[in-house]
């Protein structure tokens, strides 16, 4: 996925209430920008490090900037969680992902499960539908580990059970994380932050729904899926 326009460099000052971050350009002008990430962005927000913003493109917009990209010291982390959607959706078309390859359609925004919406429904003619939930991985919990989730999310938790339905049902169901920093080659769930979480993701994959993990590449202005990384359960 291409950046259009392109990013700008800043220095992200700090993250509050959620969703707005104070990031200060290289003239030395300070600008409130938009961060779209509901989580706790921990191991993703220090103040001090080199951050990437987005311009709006609405003039009617409040805020004229959005947090997309944090380097924490060489290190490079998608925190715009508004993004893989996209990203996974352009890999999947362009037949970058083995494990979804195949299907001659893809749906957004699709109602299922119990007032949820599935990421992105893969279909072809006589073949079982798949489901397939998408999660951005930001968290450092060790050296090399990324895990999710970074605060409790019940949410997610029902997106779990909700997945098992569907296999249940007999479509196929994927869980894909996509680990969007750089300085990780695996990923497990946080069971630190959220052990209902674990068991749940635990249980689905147990259950057949397809746990599958991707690193996120980093490239002059744009951001592409990587190579599959193992996920320990």
């Amino acid at each position: 996925m291409r950046f259009d326009p392109p990013l700008v460099d800043a220095i992200l000052l700090k993250r509050y209430k959620r969703f707005l971050a104070d990031v200060e350009f290289p003239d030395g002008t300070v600008v409130v920008a938009h961060c779209p990430n509901p989580g706790s962005m921990k191991s993703c927000a220090e103040p001090g490090w080199g951050a990437r913003v987005s311009p709006a493109t609405n003039p009617k917009r409040k805020l004229k900037w959005t947090l997309e990209i944090v380097d924490a010291a060489g290190t490079q982390i998608l925190v715009n969680t508004a993004r893989p959607n996209h990203i996974v959706k352009e890999a999947i078309e362009n037949g970058h992902i083995a494990e979804l390859d195949g299907y001659s359609r893809i749906r957004t925004e699709v109602k299922y499960g119990e007032n949820s919406r599935i990421d992105l429904l893969l279909e072809k003619d006589d073949t079982a539908d798949c489901f397939v939930e998408i999660k951005n991985v930001t968290l450092l919990a060790e050296p090399g580990v990324a895990a999710f989730p970074d605060s409790v999310s019940k949410r997610a938790t029902k997106h779990m059970e909700e997945l098992t339905s569907m296999v249940q049902q007999g479509h196929r169901a994927v869980v894909f994380f996509l680990v969007s920093r750089t300085d990780v080659n695996a990923m497990r769930p946080a069971d630190e932050f959220d052990p209902k979480y674990g068991e749940a993701l635990r249980a689905a994959v147990a259950a057949g729904v397809e746990a599958i993990a991707y690193r996120l590449d980093f490239g002059p202005g744009q951001v592409t899926v990587g190579e599959r990384l193992p996920i320990v359960l």
